[in-house]
């Protein structure tokens, strides 16, 4: 075989031009579409890439596919990146153990109910945990396109949802390792380096990127701003913020993948790295404008006259007003210290939306979800006896995932409450009992009345009739009850736990990838019994469920937030409370 200095360039034919070009026009459309209907256009793209690639038509030369799932595999990576830019770091801290509790539920209980294959398929309890480890984790791109889809990423639910699936996406790829460990011993046997490495290289990673922030990133942006740095100055053109950016995310994924961690992981903490430095960099500014105007705070003036939209994609510029009302630095122009020569970084977010958003939308995340649908064996899955075992074992890993919503239930979990409402419930029958006798008792009591006195009667009615005051008052506080029906107890509404127990439910690029180690390394081989063109019957049985979860996941997340969107334009007009409460907010 000669070895060639240089690729030849060849037009490419007719056909492979159409091919490509509709296979790129097909996936935007169904997106569209789909996206338009329930949510999940991401759907529609996994079946074109059945239908394209190599389970179905291939129309799609072998080359093609890989090269289209490596460059998915980028739009992977962006998709994750821009859920990091999404979340708020405050948001995140807040929620951190909430998510942590909800990514443990959603590892523990598949790996649990996966032992039911030693019954369904007579499996090995070494198997049936290789198939759990394959449907624990949850799909990263599937869940953040959810989110930006539907518009949750900003929420408190999205950051509690991303940062479980995130660590779900982590304890996938520890999975890897140990599927894979597994798959090359002869005995079965694994060390425990092997479990704890890749896990405490992920914490000891978040925690030296917060404390790098905390003590050296905070104090160099107040240092640099207070000298009016001309770094900070050139970073208002946003292609030199794309290139930091850039740099800083492609950092993150290097030293993790070197590390032994998730480089998914990484990317995520990379934009939410960014994310905090865009609100420091606003608060170090609104604070040194503070320092400046001894105006402003001898007139109490209580919010920075500076607003600025970090986050906002129409601008390269944030925006900036100055304060209205009395005063005279609110009508002198003057006398406003507000200047245009401030040095003001572009955002996260602004250079995202300009040099990503368009390529990631269009391109790479078609190609990424239609890389799913190249890995899906289609044709080998409809076996009369594969077919209703991975129906059953898609319906237990459907189950598995939607727990974890369980922890989002507006339940009151204090005891004190919780003897409070037993005292009450021991209370009914006793009251039951005895209300009878009481009742008798106020009856004679107003018989034996002789001296003129109101009855019960009148005094019932007079009770419940209010005076010309009371209806005064009345009719002052009616209205503003009925503007503010958030005042005291917030609503309990199912949604927000449906919503994180569904989105959980797509597997995805980790559980195709895990089950592929475990049947190329011979743990999912059977020798009693046959395989079905050299595939074993419990790797088709996992496909199956990851296949199935993946697409019930994003259509049921789909049909449910299109109900809580009309909730909230019904509930807008009238007044009443966001079905998604607490959870709704940013």
């Amino acid at each position: 075989m000669t070895s060639q200095s240089a690729l030849s360039y060849e037009e490419p034919g007719i056909r492979t031009i159409l091919i490509l070009s509709g296979f790129l026009l097909v996936l935007n459309l169904a997106n569209s579409l789909l996206d338009r209907l329930v949510y999940c256009g991401l759907i529609g793209q996994i079946f074109i890439g059945v239908a394209w690639g190599m389970p179905g038509a291939q129309w799609l030369t072998l080359d093609a596919q890989e090269m289209m799932q490596q460059l998915g595999y980028l739009g992977l990576f962006l998709l994750v990146y821009e859920g990091g830019l999404s979340t708020s770091f405050k948001q995140l801290k807040a929620n951190l153990l909430l998510s942590a509790v909800a990514a443990f539920t959603g590892v523990a209980t598949p790996v649990a109910l996966s032992f039911v294959l030693m019954r369904l398929v007579d499996s090995t309890s070494l198997q049936a945990f290789g198939a759990g480890a394959a449907l624990c984790s949850t799909s990263i791109g599937t869940t953040f396109t959810i989110l930006s889809t539907t518009g949750l990423d900003k929420s408190r639910l999205g950051t509690v949802l991303s940062g479980a699936a995130m660590m779900d996406d982590v304890a996938g790829l520890v999975m890897v390792q140990i599927i894979s460990n597994l798959g090359s011993s002869t005995t079965g046997s694994f060390s425990a380096v092997t479990v704890v490495r890749p896990i405490c290289v992920a914490v000891g990673f978040a925690i030296g990127i917060v404390l790098v922030c905390g003590l050296a990133v905070k104090p160099a942006v107040r240092k640099l701003r207070g000298m009016n740095s001309s770094l900070l100055r050139k970073g208002k053109k946003t292609q030199v913020a794309f290139a930091l950016h850039m740099a800083t995310l492609i950092g993150f994924v290097t030293g993790a993948s070197y590390a032994g961690t998730s480089g998914l992981f990484a990317a995520y903490l990379a934009g939410a790295c960014i994310s905090w430095f865009d609100d420091l960099h606003i608060s170090t500014e609104q604070s040194s404008y503070q320092g400046a105007n001894p105006i402003c705070e001898a007139s109490g003036a209580s919010q920075s006259p500076i607003e600025m939209s970090p986050r906002g994609p129409s601008s390269n510029i944030p925006s900036r007003t100055t304060p209205q009302g009395n005063g005279a630095l609110g009508s002198d122009s003057s006398t406003s210290f507000v200047s245009e020569d401030k040095p003001r970084m572009a955002s996260g977010q602004q250079t995202f939306t300009a040099y990503c958003k368009q390529p990631l939308q269009f391109i790479l995340c078609p190609f990424f979800f239609a890389s799913i649908g190249f890995a899906i064996p289609i044709t080998q899955m409809f076996q009369g006896q594969i077919v209703w075992r991975g129906i059953v074992y898609t319906l237990l890993m459907a189950l598995a995932k939607i727990v974890t919503g369980i922890w989002l239930l507006p339940i009151t979990i204090s005891p004190v409450s919780g003897l409070a409402k037993l005292k009450r419930v021991v209370a009914i029958p006793i009251t039951w009992c005895t209300s009878s006798r009481k009742q008798e008792a106020h009856r004679q009591v107003p018989e034996r009345n002789k001296k003129g006195k109101k009855t019960a009667h009148q005094s019932r009615v007079s009770t419940n009739t209010p005076t010309s005051q009371q209806q005064s008052g009345a009719e002052v506080r009616s209205p503003t009850l009925s503007q503010n029906p958030t005042a005291g107890k917030q609503p309990r509404s199912l949604y927000p736990a449906s919503i994180v127990g569904l989105a959980m439910i797509a597997r995805g690029e980790i559980g195709y990838l895990i089950a592929s180690v475990a049947e190329t390394g011979g743990l999912f081989a059977q020798p009693d019994k046959g395989t079905i063109n050299g595939i074993s019957e419990i790797y088709l049985v996992v496909v199956w469920a990851i296949t199935l979860c993946t697409i019930i996941g994003p259509i049921c997340v789909g049909t449910l937030v299109k109900r809580v969107r009309t909730l909230q334009a019904q509930r807008s007009q009238s007044g009443q409370p966001d079905p998604l409460g607490i959870w709704g907010l940013s």
